[in-house]
């Protein structure tokens, strides 16, 4: 046995079938097309979603709600995780080289959500009630930077 002599099993590989070939064949003259109508002619072409002329399922669902083009996106940075970082004073930048904030054009907005044992100063584009509490209450400061962070980027 070499590889020169290795063969599919009987049946496996099966040939494809060949349209428009001549009367011998088994599918000459029409193609398997049939008879007249939509699809026999040549250049047809059917649109995605098309349903005989039946009004198609995405236009016959109601349409909901919208997007809001002028929603704000933040970086959402729970104080958990700040707990964690090394460092007393976090700004955007520095969260941004830490990998904390990883999209560069989102704002920051920091919430309540874990435990803070330690003193820290922070600077973010918005914080949640209980994040400046909890703040507040550890001895450390949270100052809020204003306008979008394509705003304070230096050109």
């Amino acid at each position: 046995m070499n590889l020169s002599s290795l063969r599919p099993p009987a049946g496996q590989k099966k040939a494809r079938k060949r349209i428009g070939r001549g009367m011998g064949s088994g599918h000459g003259k029409t193609a398997t097309r049939g008879h007249k109508g939509q699809r026999a002619g040549t250049g047809f072409s059917l649109m995605r979603g098309f349903e005989g002329g039946q009004m198609p399922l995405h236009r016959r669902l109601p349409k909901r709600g919208f997007t809001n083009i002028f929603k704000k996106q933040f970086a959402i940075i729970n104080l958990g995780r700040l707990e964690k970082l090394e460092g007393d004073t976090f700004t955007v930048d520095r969260l941004r080289e830490l990998g904390v904030v990883s999209k560069p054009n989102l704002a920051v907005k920091i919430l309540g959500s874990g435990q803070l044992t330690r003193k820290i100063t922070v600077e973010a584009h918005q914080f949640s009630k209980s994040a400046l509490e909890k703040i507040q209450n550890a001895g450390g400061a949270a100052h809020v930077i204003g306008g979008a962070p394509e705003d304070n980027q230096e050109s």
